[in-house]
């Protein structure tokens, strides 16, 4: 299905609630490497999560979307990064994709959005810090190695990013804060290692484009960072696909930018946007 902003009526977001959490010995520099110590992440039982997330009425995922909207309206579209919440600091991706976020911020000028949560997606986060440039993402109640379970992110400005409930309303934000509405406008998705999640949203988005429900005026650039070969294996199925018939000779790879460092991401984004 395709994503339109313009279908949903805007309201303002509630006033961010404070957290109980105790953070401890945070310093953060916007020029040179952020360094964090997390609080004990917040657990919840299955059945109260369960409970928080349970879609009773269809107005309840409405009104989240809305919110997702509000914020991206506020803080502005820009380049959206998928990636794994696993690959922590001192993996070499990890170190990767926050220098990538960093070059890209300084090229594009744009704000940096992700889903905002541990390893990769934080990557993203400080390195676009690190340019001074805006950062904003859309968390979910839950990541994959369970970094928090609340409205709470250790150093990140509540009023930029949103604590989503549903994944539903969170798969529209991270859609809409890469449309296109006019030839200003500097978006993209960069998919970055990951597993079941990162590629859930990474081929939604692609369908998206094939299909051209992504309700961007305007391409958007698609790129899918080949770190060490971590892609070869999907990009070998895919090609296999083509042998059965299920896709198009080329059809996908009309649709992004495979890079296998970060040079050739960055060039490609200067090419497309003629900077």
């Amino acid at each position: 299905m395709g994503f339109w902003s313009s279908s949903l009526g805007l309201v303002n977001p509630p006033p961010w609630k404070s957290h109980s959490h105790r953070q401890r010995d945070f310093k953060i520099h916007c020029q040179s490497p952020i360094t964090v110590r997390f609080s004990k992440p917040h657990r919840v039982s299955s059945s109260n999560l369960q409970a928080d997330t349970e879609r009773s009425s269809s107005t309840e995922v409405k009104k989240e979307i809305e919110l997702c909207y509000e914020l991206i309206r506020r803080l502005g579209r820009g380049v959206v990064y998928l990636g794994s919440a696993r690959m922590g600091p001192g993996h070499t991706h990890y170190i990767q994709t926050q220098e990538l976020a960093k070059e890209v911020a300084n090229l594009l000028g744009c704000t940096s959005w992700s889903g905002a949560g541990p390893g990769l997606m934080d990557a993203a986060t400080q390195g676009a810090l690190q340019a001074g440039k805006p950062v904003a993402g859309f968390k979910i109640g839950k990541e994959a190695n369970e970094w928090t379970s609340t409205n709470f992110h250790p150093y990140l400005p509540s009023h930029s990013y949103l604590t989503c409930r549903f994944f539903s309303a969170r798969k529209h934000g991270l859609v809409d804060a890469a449309v296109r509405a006019s030839n200003e406008d500097k978006t993209g998705v960069i998919v970055l290692p990951g597993g079941i999640g990162t590629l859930d949203e990474a081929f939604e988005i692609l369908a998206l484009i094939q299909l051209e429900r992504i309700g961007s005026a305007l391409p958007v650039p698609f790129i899918l960072m080949n770190y060490d070969s971590f892609y070869s294996k999907l990009l070998e199925f895919l090609d296999v696909c083509e042998d059965w018939g299920t896709v198009s000779k080329g059809e996908v790879s009309s649709l992004w930018k495979v890079c296998n460092n970060n040079s050739e991401a960055l060039a490609y984004l200067a090419q497309f946007y003629d900077c």
